[in-house]
């Protein structure tokens, strides 16, 4: 296959169209023009999709207790042990954690088998974590899971408020949206503890203490209510709950000066907020993980949309609360009921009996099971006694990380499906089985604004993989089901999938996509992006939802819901002072099992740090780039400071995406309290209370080597993968007695006649070595009492030379490139891999004065704009 194929993104819930075509080399990738969601943008992640498809560190066997066998064989050892465990203990004894990385197709045949053949609700996935809150924020609400609007929405909007978002990295092609708003004339407000790049490109930005949102828009509620802020023959005949909602505000809440208290923000920001809201009709409430993660996220949500409520904008051009989720098939998931609270199709479990019968299916679940914090749980004490993990990494992401990964070892049978051959969960299975990886993968996805995309193959999977649905399906054919689950391809699936959508219920929901049953294969290859609802006889979608003021209610009313205000479950105090916020950064995604492979996105940020204000940092007696241990009740990691004005005193940021894999010690879930909000299950994942004390190290340094290291106990380190070689920040509590010996056992050079460079300074406690292999850089390292080490993007660029000269032989003992516009710098813009040096030699020598003049002179920030506010920040 060498024509190009166009398919979607596998990363963020934007849900971006791409172009793929193979080439000789691998593939080459553009963002595709005619997709609605990016218009042919890509964000960094997106445009480096190339870098990750290669067959580096895949799982191409089946393999039974790290023994590879046949699929007849693996198919049979899952079913066998899965029966055992029914017959045993009980269908609830039995769960599937599955992932927003499936395919629809794929989500589709996992509950379908686990919910009306296995007989048990225990399948959740891991989209619980990013957005179960909005998801029953909206069901509170609106009767349904719904997102009311869409991307357009946005550059209607004359008012855009962020909320627990920081999208110029998380969602960049969005945030592209954003921009062009406000330069049309909108104005952005941003409310987030942390100074982000999102917050620095804010009107109005309010960095709110941890757990306070909803005494932020509660307090709005109350100050709409007496500023004549309230649409009340819009509430009359479209919703019920105001005087409840209206209470539990004025009783939380109340007046600007005791939100300002309450949030610990100023009064008149407050006020700036609030009247920009009350005088603008065209609001849109953009809010993501920093809301949904926490013990009290539902209620967060309801206070938002309480807020839209009252003034009638939710259901219009440019208006309305906006959740924006994490993964590229989020919201597929919860069509078709992968979550462990819904059933299928949007259908609850009072549908049960309806469901059973479309399925023809021996028996069906008639209740909620267990939701991920759960039912991870659930596996510790051995009440799940088999569990099949599908796509995701939850001894990285779950909170208590330390627990599940324990839970896993004691668990009679786990079984996980995956891409990668080793991940810090699949070093647990006693089964693995190689799924198909993206561009590789065939059905659907559906992305923030309910748009439904293809993602279709441009390569066949390598080795033995399988799609997910074929394994799911061999297995259910293995537990006595073939007849349900004999699919010959996706197509079957989606056209089951929509049938199941248009099934007669009390209410029909929203979600209906009959309008794309009965499609054929060429028609469902053909499928372009359609946003739901598309019930029958639909020609290119529907109305606006909600437009008319139905919801999905009994009563057809939205509910307004009393948000009661919580602290977070676990608060600071004497022994834990500083409050532990996760999250992502800008170039990587989830546990860095495709990013990680990437030397483009291994550029920007490429080590895990804890994010500190300088006032704790003296505190705490901490030393900007020396390391720390950073603790909680849960758990322990040493870890780099990185000293930022741009967090709150009393608040620490930590990355989630580092591993076992990548890292010594950076699992941050093994730090994060397990609270989960009563109402959603998701987990408190931005607010844990830590501690922070120096980790005194001997030395520090880094190695560059194209080849491996020898296994040797190392303190600390990290796995940074660049182009032509692995890079490696080090760092140790003693200095070994003879750095040479040291070096070389380290890089496995036995050869005493190696070309072999280095230089010692005992005194100063200095050491720098390298190691030619004919006249080529084969590996250089460098250690140094303090952080004080050569800046490593030159170092990088000495690795693409066939042979080294004189000068950069010498350059190498001196520590510092021969020439000194060698070094670039760290890199800043990663779509066209600009530096921090190349940007700031360029305003200075050229004068450029702004955003523009540097996109126009280096291409920077003009792809994605993801770098755009640290140029800006470079720029003043």
């Amino acid at each position: 296959m060498t024509e190009t194929v166009r398919t979607t993104c596998p990363y963020c819930g934007v849900g971006c169209g791409v172009l793929a075509r193979p080439t000789a080399e691998g593939v080459d990738i553009a963002g595709d023009p005619d997709h609605p969601a990016n218009h042919g943008r890509l964000c960094s992640k997106g445009s480096a999709l190339g870098e990750t498809v290669g067959l580096e560190g895949r799982l191409l066997n089946p393999q039974i207790r790290g023994r590879r066998v046949a699929w007849f064989k693996a198919l049979d050892e899952v079913a066998a042990g899965f029966h055992q465990a029914i017959q045993d203990y009980g269908p609830d004894s039995v769960a599937f954690y599955v992932s927003g990385q499936l395919l629809t197709e794929d989500y589709y045949v996992a509950n379908k088998l686990m919910k009306g053949f296995i007989g048990s609700a225990n399948i959740d996935t891991n989209s619980r974590l990013c957005m179960s809150s909005a998801v029953a924020g909206h069901v509170r609400a609106f009767g349904e899971d719904v997102v009311p609007g869409n991307y357009e929405d946005l550059h209607r909007a004359e008012l855009i408020v962020l909320v627990g978002s920081n999208m110029a990295w998380c969602h960049p092609i969005v945030f592209r949206r954003i921009r062009e708003a406000q330069a049309n004339g909108a104005r952005l407000v941003v409310i987030d503890p942390r100074r982000t790049a999102t917050a620095g490109e804010a009107d109005i930005h309010l960095p709110i203490e941890s757990g306070s949102d909803a005494v932020l828009f509660n307090g709005l509620l109350t100050f709409l209510e007496s500023n004549g802020g309230i649409d009340y023959e819009y509430l009359e005949a479209h919703t019920q709950g105001f005087g409840a909602a209206l209470k539990a505000a004025r009783d939380s809440a109340g007046s600007i000066p005791r939100v300002a208290g309450q949030c610990g923000v100023r009064e008149e920001d407050v006020a700036a907020f609030y009247r920009a809201f009350l005088r603008t009709d065209q609001v849109v409430t953009v809010f993501s993980q920093g809301i949904n993660q926490s013990s009290s996220g539902t209620d967060k949500v309801n206070a938002i949309i309480n807020c839209h409520l009252i003034g009638g904008r939710v259901g219009k051009p440019g208006s309305g609360p906006f959740s924006i989720t994490g993964q590229p098939n989020a919201m597929g998931g919860r069509e078709v009921g992968g979550l462990a609270s819904t059933l299928a199709a949007h259908s609850g479990f009072d549908a049960a009996d309806d469901v059973q019968r479309f399925w023809d299916s021996p028996v069906i679940a008639r209740e909620p099971g267990l939701k991920a914090v759960d039912l991870f749980d659930a596996v510790a004490d051995g009440r799940i006694r088999a569990i099949w993990i599908m796509a995701t990494n939850p001894v990285v992401s779950l909170p208590n990380a330390d627990r599940v990964r324990q839970a896993l070892k004691d668990c009679p049978l786990v079984v996980v499906s995956d891409v990668t051959r080793n991940t810090d969960t699949a070093t647990w299975a006693d089964i693995l089985l190689p799924a198909a990886a993206w561009g590789e993968k065939d059905g659907t996805v559906t992305n923030s604004e309910r748009r439904i995309s293809r993602q279709r193959p441009f390569r066949e999977p390598p080795g033995e993989a399988k799609p997910d649905w074929w394994i799911i399906a061999q297995v259910a054919d293995r537990l006595g089901f073939r007849q349900a689950f004999d699919y010959p391809g996706p197509a079957a699936i989606f056209d089951e999938h929509a049938r199941l959508s248009a099934l007669p219920r009390d209410r029909q929901p929203a979600f209906n996509i009959a309008g794309l049953a009965g499609l054929d294969r060429a028609a469902y290859d053909a499928l372009a992006p359609v946003q739901w609802p598309y019930p029958e006889g639909a020609l290119a979608g529907t109305d606006r939802l909600f437009a008319d003021g139905r919801f999905a209610t009994p009563d057809g009313r939205a509910a307004l819901v009393a948000a009661t205000p919580r602290r977070p479950a676990h608060e600071r105090d004497e022994h834990y002072p500083l409050a532990l916020n996760t999250g992502r950064v800008r170039d990587h995604w989830h546990t860095m099992t495709r990013t990680g492979l990437s030397p483009t996105l291994s550029a920007h940020i490429d080590e895990p740090i804890v994010a500190v204000h300088p006032r704790d940092c003296r505190r705490h007696g901490l030393t900007d780039g020396a390391m720390a241990r950073l603790s909680t009740r849960w758990g322990t990691l040493v870890v780099r400071v990185e000293a930022s004005t741009d967090q709150m005193p009393g608040s620490v940021f930590m990355p989630i995406h580092w591993s076992d894999q990548y890292a010594s010690s950076a699992r941050v879930g093994s730090l994060v309290n397990p609270a989960v909000c009563a109402v959603s299950g998701e987990p408190e994942l931005k607010h844990t209370p830590a501690n922070l004390e120096p980790a005194p190290m001997a030395w520090y340094g880094f190695l560059f080597t194209r080849g491996g290291v020898e296994a040797k106990p190392l303190d600390y380190w990290v796995r940074v993968t660049g182009q032509a070689f692995t890079r490696f920040e080090l760092a140790g509590r003693e200095r070994p007695a003879d750095w040479s010996s040291w070096t070389r056992s380290l890089l496995g050079a036995r050869d005493p006649d190696a070309d072999w460079l280095e230089y010692q300074d005992s005194r100063a406690g200095r050491y720098r070595a390298a190691w030619l292999v004919n006249e080529r850089m084969h590996a250089c390292f460098f250690a140094a009492p303090t952080t004080e080490l050569p800046a490593r993007r030159w170092l990088s660029a000495l690795f693409g030379r066939e042979a080294l000269n004189e000068a950069e032989r010498t350059s190498l003992l001196m520590g510092r490139p021969a020439d000194p516009a060698a070094d670039s710098g760290p890199v800043v813009c990663s779509c066209f891999g600009v530096g921090r040096n190349t940007i700031v030699e360029a305003v200075r020598e050229q004068g450029l004065a702004s955003v523009e003049a540097v996109g126009e002179c280096l291409q920077a920030g003009t792809n994605c704009g993801s770098c755009i506010p640290e140029i800006r920040g470079l720029l003043s």
